[in-house]
């Protein structure tokens, strides 16, 4: 079915950079009294309309914070069950993702996963590595400090290596080592369920972005309600320090 909501006309400016902190799963699975896999499960359902209707209004890319470095302290059983949605929602999505012509990037660090989780991911992005359509950033065992540290290593073995002087170590450097190093930063972040922290989420990319909280819990976070989010930064005035 095709995504129902505004289209580009309706906004009078839009983020090139969107991203999401997808949460609420957990309460709204003890909300309507089910097992939490159910609600990361319905979540994921839901995510697939936020993808069709961000590439429908032309957003340049699309951050989404899928699992972090941190939820690996959660029961077994839960991290069994979203390692489990990250191989159905790849093998579901995929084809439409290609077609559409979305091209995918992990964050975060692929290699400390399970050997099918890595591979898939790892296939996603080969498969989309040529597309020229929405940047679909998805970020699994991801942590932002953790983005930084990897970035300040690059740099030092550069150095070492010979190729860099200390003394050029600049902004542009150190950001074109972050996993978005080729991409714009985040305009617009938001977070679900109306907790309002970044939770290590994209800690560079932020650094001017604006943050809209909705209460909504992520398995009822809707186009409509994405489009308030939208409608919303349309009418923030971002000065970047300035006045």
């Amino acid at each position: 079915m095709p995504t129902q909501g505004k289209t580009i006309a309706d906004f009078p400016r839009l983020p090139r950079h969107v991203g999401i902190i997808m949460d609420g799963n957990g309460r709204w699975a003890k909300k309507h009294r089910l097992a939490i896999a159910l609600g990361h499960r319905s979540g994921t359902e839901n995510l697939r309309e936020i993808i069709r209707h961000t590439d429908d209004l032309k957003i340049g890319g699309l951050s989404l914070y899928a699992f972090s470095t941190e939820n690996w302290r959660r029961s077994p059983e839960e991290v069994a069950a979203l390692m489990q949605l990250i191989l159905d929602f790849f093998a579901s999505e995929i084809d439409e993702l290609d077609e559409k012509h979305v091209r995918i990037t992990i964050l975060g660090d692929k290699a400390a996963l399970p050997q099918r989780q890595r591979d898939t991911l790892l296939e996603a992005e080969r498969r989309t590595g040529a597309n020229t359509g929405l940047r679909l950033n998805i970020a699994i065992n991801y942590g932002g400090r953790a983005e930084l540290v990897r970035a300040a290593r690059l740099l030092a073995e550069e150095v070492k290596a010979g190729t860099l002087d200390p003394a050029d170590i600049d902004e542009e450097s150190m950001g074109r080592l972050l996993y978005t190093g080729d991409q714009p930063d985040v305009d617009l972040m938001i977070r679900t369920s109306g907790e309002m922290r970044l939770s290590n989420f994209m800690l560079w990319q932020c650094a001017y972005a604006e943050f809209v909280f909705p209460t909504v819990l992520w398995p009822d976070f809707s186009v409509a309600e994405y489009d308030k989010a939208l409608m919303e930064y349309a009418r923030r005035d971002r000065r970047f320090g300035g006045r």
